[in-house]
């Protein structure tokens, strides 16, 4: 379904981090109409909720929506959990790992879709710089959008849901190179598993870390501060 029979409806996934606000930017590009959707799961900190807002209304988005669900009640996570954000890169699946959070998170996205008649969800998962999480590769992606297609109204009537992960091939320097080709304001993004109490990335996590890496390898500069730089 279009947005007043011009553009068609996306749900964009978004964490306010790098990799989201950047889908945003490409869902937009696209072509599309986007509404965005940010979760309050029991996450260590609130800022990247603050970031996700910020960038919903910079870019546009027609509606954005805050869907809150503990899952500190499942733990097991460094994220979720009083468990130590590990600040080295660790082997497998790390301990940063939120159970089925992607599968989750793509669930509530599609019971949007389908409040909206929105049959297209995107999601900035990458399996190029990723780190170890299982449900951030082609393999789930495709499984799961068979799975929307067969338990939604919308894939019932003939109406296809998508699932699009514009970067699902690009490494961390190319996410990058995208958002400043888009203009998207890099400062207003949080990437940090581990931030100091006012918000400020740590700068030595796994994912501080990468992300670090990816504005050195495309030669721009991160715009955001950090307590230290690796690099």
């Amino acid at each position: 379904m279009s947005d007043g029979g011009l553009k068609p409806k996306a749900v964009v996934l978004l964490s306010g981090g790098l990799d989201s606000t950047t889908c945003l930017a490409l869902a937009i590009e696209q072509g599309f109409s986007t509404y965005t959707l940010a979760f309050d799961y029991g996450q260590r900190h609130d800022r990247e909720l603050e970031m996700a807002a910020w960038q919903a209304q910079a870019q546009g988005s027609l509606e954005h929506i805050v869907v809150s669900l503990d899952m500190r009640k499942i733990g097991r996570s460094a994220l979720t959990a009083d468990i130590e954000v590990p600040k080295h890169e660790e082997q497998g699946i790390p301990a940063t790992y939120v159970p089925a959070r992607n599968a989750v998170f793509l669930s509530l996205g599609l019971a949007w879709a389908e409040v909206l008649r929105a049959p297209n969800l995107f999601i900035g998962v990458n399996q190029v710089d990723f780190s170890g999480y299982p449900d951030c590769r082609k393999d789930f992606i495709e499984a799961f959008e068979r799975m929307a297609n067969l338990a939604t109204r919308m894939g019932t009537e003939g109406e296809r849901v998508r699932i699009h992960t514009p970067l699902l091939e690009l490494d961390k320097a190319e996410i990058v190179r995208s958002a400043s080709r888009l203009g998207v304001d890099l400062a207003q993004t949080h990437t940090c598993y581990d931030p100091s109490p006012e918000g400020l990335s740590c700068g030595t996590c796994p994912s501080c870390r990468l992300r670090l890496k990816g504005f050195e390898e495309a030669q721009v500069q991160d715009p955001i501060p950090y307590e230290s730089n690796p690099l």
